[in-house]
């Protein structure tokens, strides 16, 4: 039996628009009335569907549907598809913008054995392997480069949405369960999952995770608007409150003094914490439109950011308060989003653009240069970076992890 509370916030989370508040019912066509009793039961559908999704895009979103245990009848999911298919297509996309430059890659894509189990967030370990969150099968997954095998491990909360990845020194994999209200962490000898429930029944949806140099972990919890910190050691979890009322934390990045940087994706401020005196401090961005989403920091400790609102990619030096940003290659609705640093070069997703883009930026020159994932990439979410440089991306719509290898 499925929790429907927690399936609507799963299933919800698939979409991303609003339909105008003056579309009251569902158009006609063959499957309407499937429609109307079984994709209302979570969630309401013309809130979600505004922007729609390619004809592969409908097929993956029913497999995570069906993966969730949402109410649908086999014999009526083909004819539901359909209509969706033909009444909500894609649109409302910018073209991705092709920037020549310097530089040169390759890509290579495994397919997650799971279909429909939406890869969210991509960890590059230490030992070469590539994991990401299946966020829609419940599962953890695990790539090995050289041979191509994949490994899923399941977890111990049924419906927990694992979200966000990191590993620690022991070679443990920890995540976010989303909607489970609780961080895991995940032994891959053994896949035994050990379970830390968030001490406060409001705080719900953890998001991102990091650890300080101290070996302590933190985590966002975006909606609930807090930020955690976890001793691996007693398990003991703190709940911090940022100044903002809904600011809503989101992305996380640890500067070369140890202190934790956040973003605020709902308001425009990037945030820290000191992980000595636990105290928040809020760098307010120019533009009171900016929701920064995802964050990087180079080792010069510049904090650069995607205004994923906007179209633009930050950078706030936390010392003056000084902010400089550049409108991304795709132009205002491409979404930046994930980001990381690369030997001090900044490549990040443009989660919006179609196809989905990787956009490097050289800070020394500020030059962009842009190629397009293969497959689409749809949607790069979070991205990460092996031991010897390369990116990583989790392709949430194609249900692929894809390594990117930088030409030297």
């Amino acid at each position: 039996m499925f929790n429907l509370p927690r399936l609507g916030i799963l299933v919800g989370a698939l979409f991303a628009a609003t339909l105008p508040a003056g579309a009251q019912e569902l158009p006609e066509g063959s499957g309407k009335e499937a429609v109307a009793a079984t994709c209302n039961t979570c969630h309401p559908l013309l809130a979600r569907v505004a922007s729609g999704y390619t004809v592969d895009g409908w097929h993956t979103v029913m497999r995570m549907m069906v993966n969730q245990g949402a109410p649908i009848p086999a014999d009526q999911v083909e004819e539901i598809t359909q209509y969706l298919i033909k009444t909500f297509p894609e649109k409302g996309k910018p073209s991705g913008v092709s920037v020549e430059g310097p530089m040169k890659v390759t890509f290579k894509s495994w397919q997650a054995p799971t279909p429909g189990s939406r890869p969210h967030d991509p960890l590059a370990a230490r030992d070469g392997s590539l994991w990401y969150t299946g966020q829609m099968a419940n599962v953890l997954g695990r790539v090995d480069p050289t041979t191509g095998n994949i490994k899923e491990y399941p977890l111990k909360t049924a419906h927990s949405g694992p979200h966000g990845l990191v590993e620690d020194k022991e070679g443990n994999i920890w995540y976010t369960g989303n909607t489970g209200a609780l961080i895991g962490k995940l032994e891959p000898k053994t896949g035994a999952v050990t379970e830390y429930k968030m001490p406060d029944p409001n705080v719900h949806d953890p998001h991102t995770l990091i650890f300080d140099h101290a070996g302590i972990l933190w985590f966002t919890v975006q909606n609930s608007n807090r930020i955690g910190r976890l001793d691996p050691k007693s398990g003991e979890i703190k709940l911090l409150t940022p100044p903002t009322q809904g600011a809503r934390p989101y992305g996380m990045a640890v500067n070369s003094k140890g202190v934790v940087f956040f973003d605020e994706f709902g308001t425009n401020k990037i945030g820290n914490v000191d992980p000595k005196t636990l105290e928040i401090r809020e760098y307010p961005l120019p533009d009171p439109a900016s929701r920064p989403r995802r964050i990087a920091i180079t080792s010069d400790d510049i904090v650069w950011y995607t205004d994923f609102a906007r179209g633009y990619l930050g950078r706030l030096d936390p010392t003056t308060g000084k902010v400089s940003e550049w409108q991304s290659p795709s132009g205002p609705k491409s979404e930046p989003y994930g980001i990381s640093a690369i030997n001090d070069v900044i490549w990040y997703s443009e989660s919006n653009a179609t196809p989905n883009m990787i956009v490097r930026f050289d800070p020394k020159t500020a030059k962009f240069q842009t190629w397009r994932i293969p497959g689409g990439g749809n949607i790069v979410r979070n991205t990460s970076v092996t031991p010897d440089g390369k990116f990583v991306l989790a392709n949430s719509l194609v249900n692929t992890v894809t390594l990117v290898t930088i030409q030297k």
